[in-house]
């Protein structure tokens, strides 16, 4: 690590988190990003000048910032799947389903870093019965932020998907309060236990908690009509947005639709790593 990254530890406490926190500071212009390398990799921060664009631990100490998802986004339907003729069973953290994977409750190793740019990585442990490694990048411009995500196979096939979640705040500033503009042609069908069928249906109004396909560029752009905009760039297939919290707005890039396992598994083998990338780009008046 380059010994100008300002890299420090927090007493801060917050629930189901490791009580020291090792935080690391990016800044670029006015902007600042701080991760949670203890933490399950988690941005804590996204702070353009004054205003958090993210929900912060301050506000809600379990929903807030942005965690990755992986080795699977979204709900894997009671924690079941079968692959290469072996049946699977993982903890089912939101009863009666697994959601979100494992890696956001994991400690991440940081692999290099500079003021604007972090690589960190952590490997793939129980109750993951595969074994395997993710690695995020962070690269922060004065107005722009890009997140790259890799998760590798160790010595066989295995299923995959990943995502991000962020918990984008409504009124970062007054009664200032988001407005969505989504870019897609389709949303996935869920059933009555609120997980994806498969079927491609056309897009029904909000609230939300649903996953999107067949995306625009951008996928999507928040708007808060005094304060400015934010625009989301991905290269994933799917976009889920979740409209349904009083303080966050989440629209969340992913590789695969939630319960992706029992509908279509994207399979990555030793050696292919899937690799997803976003951008989110912000236009903002930190003058108001």
């Amino acid at each position: 690590m380059s010994n100008n990254v300002r890299r420090r530890r927090s007493g801060q406490r917050h629930r189901h988190r490791t009580p020291r926190l090792t935080v690391i500071d990016l800044s670029a212009g006015s902007v600042r990003v701080v991760v949670d390398e203890n933490g399950g990799g988690r941005i804590l921060k996204l702070a353009v000048g004054d205003l958090d664009l993210l929900v912060t631990p301050e506000i809600d100490d379990h929903n807030h910032g942005l965690f990755p998802m992986a080795p699977w986004a979204g709900r894997i339907r009671y924690g079941k799947f079968s692959f290469a003729g072996d049946d699977y069973q993982l903890p089912c953290n939101k009863a009666p389903h697994a959601i979100h994977g494992t890696v956001r409750d994991q400690s991440w190793k940081i692999d290099s870093s500079s003021l604007t740019h972090l690589e960190i990585s952590t490997d793939l442990v129980e109750p993951w019965p595969f074994g395997g490694k993710v690695m995020q990048r962070f690269e922060l411009e004065p107005d722009s932020l890009s997140l790259t995500m890799e998760v590798h196979a160790s010595d066989r096939p295995m299923p995959v998907s990943c995502g991000w979640h962020p918990w984008w705040h409504r009124t970062p500033q007054s009664d200032d309060s988001v407005e969505l503009e989504l870019h897609a042609e389709r949303m996935y069908h869920r059933d009555g236990e609120g997980i994806p069928s498969g079927e491609l249906v056309p897009i029904a109004p909000p609230p939300w908690d649903d996953c999107f396909t067949k995306l625009g560029e951008p996928a999507a752009v928040l708007r808060w009509p005094e304060l400015g905009s934010l625009t989301i760039e991905s290269d994933c297939e799917c976009i889920v947005v979740y409209t349904e919290p009083d303080l966050a707005l989440c629209v969340e890039p992913q590789s695969d639709p939630p319960d992706s396992f029992n509908l279509n598994a994207r399979v990555v083998n030793p050696g292919s790593p899937l690799v997803i990338n976003a951008k989110f780009h912000w236009a903002i008046n930190t003058a108001i």
